[in-house]
């Protein structure tokens, strides 16, 4: 093989690497309260694929999904990742719905989410999923999807919480605000984190009834939220291979 031969071999690789890590379409649709929501909407398969429904952590945005969507298209799910109007920006990227909300959306109320959570799993089921729809949520909408899900048994198939906590005690719910929701969930949950964060959701993870339930900690310290599977974090192989292990499930036999 010629030098100039590989050259443009590794140029095409590049083109279809960056043309597939770009295959989303902004969108956008409405919180209960009539607050538009902007999302990044990864519809890489039929809509009888299973979907997972992908929300930030706090002062973030919908990029923070923009390195892990496409490897979940690539695993055979669409996705949808979602600005919440509790959030900021992600690598330059700015959260949206936060800026119609006001204030930045740096308000430290990350309750106040909730209705554009729950409007986007709706017009996601409504929309796109019609298999399988999993919510997966990162450090307070890890709590968030927690809590959806015991509250309401039949609008998600399954849930991923990376790095879950008791986050709302400043906000007079109690010590126990997510777990008293975890206790009536009946889908598969897996829980992550990084290694030191164990204490923060281990009661949640407890509260959580039945054997569908797994968790991970990385052999390193690992990282918060869903940027632990960022391939510059030692162990983000470790967190992938857990995440896809348990999304095995939820694929077409």
């Amino acid at each position: 093989m010629t030098k100039k031969f590989s050259i443009l071999v590794m140029l095409a690789l590049a083109c279809f690497c960056l043309s597939f890590a770009a295959s989303f379409k902004t969108i956008s649709f409405s919180s209960k309260d009539g607050l538009q929501v902007t999302a990044d909407l990864y519809l890489a398969h039929p809509t009888e694929a299973p979907f997972i429904v992908l929300f930030h952590q706090a002062r973030a945005s919908r990029a923070e999904y923009r390195m892990i969507a496409p490897e979940l298209n690539a695993f055979g799910f669409n996705a949808m990742a979602v600005d919440q109007r509790i959030g900021g920006s992600f690598n330059a990227i700015a959260n949206e719905t936060a800026k119609r909300f006001g204030a930045g959306g740096m308000s430290e109320a990350y309750i106040d989410a909730l209705p554009d959570m729950e409007a986007a799993i709706n017009f996601a089921r409504k929309n796109f999923a019609k298999g399988k729809l999993i919510i997966w949520g990162s450090s307070y909408s890890a709590s968030l999807v927690l809590k959806i899900a015991g509250d309401n048994p039949n609008l998600a198939d399954g849930v991923l919480a990376f790095s879950p906590g008791e986050y709302f005690g400043n906000l007079g719910k109690g010590p126990t605000y997510v777990s008293e929701s975890a206790r009536k969930i009946r889908v598969p949950v897996f829980i992550t984190s990084s290694s030191r964060e164990k204490n923060e959701w281990f009661s949640i993870y407890e509260s959580i009834p039945g054997e569908r339930k797994t968790y991970f900690l990385p052999p390193s310290d690992g990282a918060h939220g869903s940027s632990a599977l960022f391939e510059y974090y030692d162990a983000s192989k470790d967190y992938w291979k857990a995440v896809k292990d348990f999304l095995k499930q939820f694929l077409p036999s």
